[in-house]
């Protein structure tokens, strides 16, 4: 009974998971969909964009295509009346992950992981057909087998990680607490895939706090030109609404925009362009009031930012120096170097993947390359990491750490703790003293003795 308890949890989690996701998209559709069109609004349309949007937001590409009388009447080539869109809005994609691997924590809290990770996963991937099946709409189609597949895999992995990060610090019974086994075979080197991981995610957790700062440095320097650009789109409130909404659903992208800035490679916005602490080479761009936050030059001097990713993986090194310290394993070279380049390796890896979520096109032709390239942003941070953590992981050993070795090793030796020793040692002294020893002044004594109750004479030890 507890495992079916844990499945229909699990796919209730994917449930309010999906409806909220849907949810998030329908409530200011609904708002700016009556704004904009009355009470004559066609509702009808109002789930397919809704299902749409949801699908795009968990990285599906849509290809828009643009009707002849708009073409005619805007007056744009044949040529730009259909393209791709694939530059993914990462905010639904990230609650999504995060949504799921909570789902997945509490599959293993309960002790039946696995079968928690399946029931959620098989639920959300239903959902999304669902989606996938109701939601069409007319210039914006997804690939029906992509709108099903890139969502499930989203959930799946989030509950995926939840599940086994769970399992493996607590343990699961089962395959987990089986692999965890083997690594603690492999002796000095079984603290690996703990360290790793923790490095990754300490390494991953500064560069987005960085980049949070660098964005929000770029809004207070070029605040004014965003504003230009909402002016000169001269839209009415609805349409600066539906345009401060988008734009708060792309900041994770512009997270993942600013890490490959920091890193060096920076990022394209177009074919043939560059944006980079190097320089800046820009076209005509799209008059996105977002875009507005790209520098327009740069100085040989902005290189110096690529030390701030050096310091992320510096202090991932410290980090993971101080528990191999306090766990007493810091002392062989060969497994702080394979943590040290395993650090660097799964910082490459996910920011890989999150350059590849954060770039695609964004319209017709030279528009197609927008955002960082996924090899060169991954192996600058790699690079980068590896020099930072390299620094406090393989430094010579301090003095601090040594003396706290050789008290360790004291402490092993002698058997007993240092609290123990220390009992020890003071009931030796007293044995040694024998009962003529001056007592401990703080033993207790009868109140009359100090002279409390009685005629104020000093008192004497008994």
């Amino acid at each position: 009974m507890q495992r079916l308890l844990v499945a229909i949890l699990a796919a209730v989690d994917a449930a309010i998971a999906a409806a909220v996701g849907l949810a998030v998209l329908l409530a200011p559709l609904t708002l700016l969909w009556t704004l904009a069109f009355g009470a004559t609004a066609d509702w009808g349309a109002l789930w397919p964009v809704s299902g749409t949007l949801w699908q795009f937001g968990h990285g599906v590409p849509l290809e828009i295509v643009i009707p002849d009388e708009i073409v005619m009447a805007v007056g744009i080539s044949q040529d730009a009346a259909q393209f791709t869109l694939s530059l993914t809005p990462l905010a639904f994609l990230i609650f999504t992950l995060l949504f799921a691997a909570r789902s997945g924590t509490r599959a293993a809290r309960s002790g039946a992981w696995m079968l928690g990770v399946i029931a959620g996963s098989v639920t959300f991937g239903l959902i999304a057909t669902g989606v996938a099946s109701t939601a069409h709409t007319a210039g914006a189609q997804a690939p029906f087998a992509l709108a099903i597949v890139l969502p499930s895999i989203v959930y799946l992995t989030g509950a995926l990680c939840g599940a086994v990060h769970y399992a493996w610090r607590e343990g699961d019974g089962g395959l987990v607490d089986r692999l965890h086994d083997v690594a603690d075979g492999w002796g000095d080197w079984g603290v690996l895939p703990a360290k790793i991981v923790r490095g990754t995610a300490v390494v991953i957790v500064s560069l987005t706090g960085i980049a949070g700062v660098a964005v929000a440095a770029a809004v207070m320097l070029r605040g004014g030109e965003v504003v230009a650009l909402f002016e000169t789109a001269r839209v009415d409130a609805t349409g600066v609404a539906t345009l401060t909404l988008g734009h708060l659903a792309y900041l994770p992208t512009l997270f993942v925009w600013a890490v490959a800035w920091l890193a060096g490679p920076g990022i394209a916005v177009g074919a043939g362009t560059a944006v980079s602490p190097a320089g800046t080479q820009l076209g005509v761009v799209p008059g996105i009031p977002i875009f507005g936050l790209l520098p327009e030059n740069s100085s040989i001097w902005t290189l110096i930012v690529v030390l701030l990713p050096v310091g992320a993986g510096a202090f991932a090194g410290w980090i993971v120096r101080s528990r191999l310290v306090w766990e007493n394993v810091a002392r062989p070279v060969g497994p702080r170097v394979a943590i040290t380049a395993g650090i660097a390796l799964g910082s490459a890896a996910v920011v890989a993947v999150a350059a590849v979520l954060a770039s695609g096109s964004i319209g017709p032709g030279r528009l197609a390359e927008t955002g960082p390239h996924a090899g060169w942003t991954s192996l600058a941070i790699g690079v980068e990491v590896l020099v930072g953590a390299a620094i406090l992981m393989l430094a010579p050993r301090h003095r601090d750490e040594l003396a706290e070795e050789r008290t360790d090793r004291w402490v092993a030796e002698m058997g007993a703790s240092p609290t123990a020793d220390a009992g020890a040692f003071r009931d030796l002294r007293a044995d040694e003293a024998g009962a003529t020893a001056d007592p401990d002044a703080n033993d207790t004594a009868p109140l009359d003795d100090h002279g409390f109750f009685g005629d104020g004479s000093t008192p004497t030890h008994r």
